[in-house]
């Protein structure tokens, strides 16, 4: 197999990993408006690692498709801005840190639409996603899945967390709309 076809081939499965993650979200909203938390937090795993291993084929292909770099963070947002809309409506995170974080993700995905290969994101932005998806992942730590007591410690941990994780979020989106002004100047 010459270079180019697997290069091909690579990013086809990384594009297809990202339209996975896509369809995926379905489930996810369904698993989180009839309260199936350990379904929803299942998907958001295998969404996860579904976005790690379409990223390393992408670096492995030498870069991904322009599709993927559009689409990809439209994933990530769905898995991100999903649960944190099911965690507002149950009164566990109030409604201005949901709006700050949505507002970033908005301005951010349409910064980084605007460019030829979606924009890269940074090492701050990363962070942040990575933070983000831990403290959802604890805030929804089904009560059934062990000891009551282990469940509310994780679901408290989870909370805490997502402070750090917004104070991330809005470092790395006045990051990202700070390079762009430089960037423009230049």
């Amino acid at each position: 197999m010459d270079i180019t076809n697997k290069t091909t081939k690579l990013r086809r499965f990384a594009n297809g990993l990202t339209l996975f993650r896509l369809f995926a979200a379905i489930p996810l909203l369904i698993a989180l408006s009839t309260e199936f938390l350990g379904l929803a937090w299942l998907i958001i795993c295998i969404s996860g690692a579904s976005d790690i291993a379409d990223g390393y084929l992408a670096r492995r292909a030498g870069g991904g498709s322009t599709w993927g770099a559009r689409f990809d963070p439209l994933a990530d947002k769905l898995f991100l801005i999903a649960p944190l809309l099911w965690l507002l409506s149950k009164d566990i995170l109030p409604v201005w840190s949901i709006w700050v974080v949505v507002s970033r993700e908005l301005i951010i995905t349409y910064w980084r639409s605007s460019k030829a290969h979606g924009g890269p994101a940074g090492l701050l932005g990363k962070l942040k996603t990575i933070l983000q998806f831990i403290s959802i992942l604890l805030m929804l730590w089904p009560a059934n899945w062990g000891d009551i007591y282990l469940s509310i410690l994780l679901n408290k941990i989870g909370w805490y967390l997502f402070w750090p994780s917004l104070l991330l979020s809005i470092n790395s989106g006045f990051v990202y709309l700070i390079s762009q002004e430089e960037h423009r100047q230049n």
